[in-house]
This record gives C-alpha cells, structure tokens and sequence, in this order.
C-alpha cells in the first residue's frame, strides 16, 4: 500500500490512486481546489491522468468565497 503526505498528514493509498480519485474521497469539488504534488502545481486538466507515488507530498487548498 502507498502512503503519500496531505497537507502534513501521512495517508494511505489504494492502489491506482490519482489526484482525481483522491478528491473524490475527500469530497472535494475540483472546480473549488489547487493541488500541489511534490512543490509543483498540478494542472484541473490533469487531474484526471496525475498518478499518486508513494512518498507524494500534496498541499491540497480549498478556494473559499466571501465577502
């Protein structure tokens, strides 16, 4: 099993994770994050394809409105 590192939080992974699948089991909106994988900006285009490796370090931020 892989463990990657969100937000400073050691996580286990199942297998064939991607940064698609791990939102969706945080029940993150993509429209509504960035994510960071290993200090560099993953693209919402490649979400979908962005395969998690074990020792993956991600800072997942959640855009919120206000005013």
């Amino acid at each position: 099993m892989a463990q990657i590192i969100l937000n400073g939080q050691p996580r286990d992974l199942g297998p064939s994770k991607t940064v698609r699948a791990l939102l969706a089991d945080l029940e993150l909106a993509e429209t509504q994050v960035a994510v960071e994988r290993n200090r560099e900006i993953v693209p919402r285009a490649l979400y979908a394809e962005t395969a998690l490796e074990n020792g993956d370090k991600l800072e997942v931020v959640t855009f919120v409105g206000g005013g």
